[in-house]
């Protein structure tokens, strides 16, 4: 007996259309805002997932599916509630990834795995980061040289505060290869 599909749906805008995702038996039926489609398991091409935090949802996880034929949909962990709430699908959204690659694993699909950032997009900004934690400490023993002990004390604070955000950031998104057996657990929540 063929096992039932697991659905999915969230808002991406406050305005727009829900995006809802199914998997069957033989593949994920996508439906977003007037685009919809049927992709079998075997034609995806590549999976990638990533963190994506944003001012009102700190635990927001992002997957982008990608088709052999070029086109591509995004899985979001997040859904828009009201003008100022974005609330967390973290029970569903995971269990939606977890069974997409266990589908895509029992049906043979190459699909080529991928977590955190774009490679030349997570260097350059950890290179941007480099050059900042050099001008933070440069500043700070400027600030301690000449006494200026609350401008010291305020660097301290901003670099802890942004060191804790982006580092956190960087850390999840770190790019890496995985495998359908070995999800990478920092990208799901």
């Amino acid at each position: 007996m063929p096992q039932p599909g697991l659905g999915y749906a969230y808002r991406a805008s406050l305005i727009g259309s829900a995006h809802r995702f199914m998997l069957e038996d033989d593949g994920i039926s996508w439906q977003a805002g007037r685009r919809s489609g049927k992709w079998r398991y075997a034609d995806i091409a590549g999976v990638r997932m990533s963190y994506r935090p944003m001012s009102m949802q700190s635990r927001r996880f992002r997957t982008e599916i990608e088709h052999r034929g070029g086109g591509r949909i995004i899985v979001m962990s997040t859904t828009w509630q009201t003008l100022a709430l974005m609330a967390a699908q973290d029970k569903d959204y995971r269990a939606f990834i977890v069974d997409l690659h266990r589908r895509l694993a029992e049906h043979g699909a190459r699909a080529s795995l991928v977590g955190g950032l774009n490679p030349a997009l997570y260097f350059a900004g950890a290179g941007v980061l480099a050059l900042l934690s050099v001008s933070m400490a440069a500043l700070l023993v400027r600030a301690l040289a000449t006494g200026e002990w609350a401008g010291a004390l305020f660097i301290v604070g901003l670099s802890a505060l942004f060191g804790w955000q982006i580092g956190g950031f960087m850390r999840r998104n770190r790019p890496r290869a995985y495998t359908f057996d070995a999800l990478p657990q920092d990208l799901l929540p």
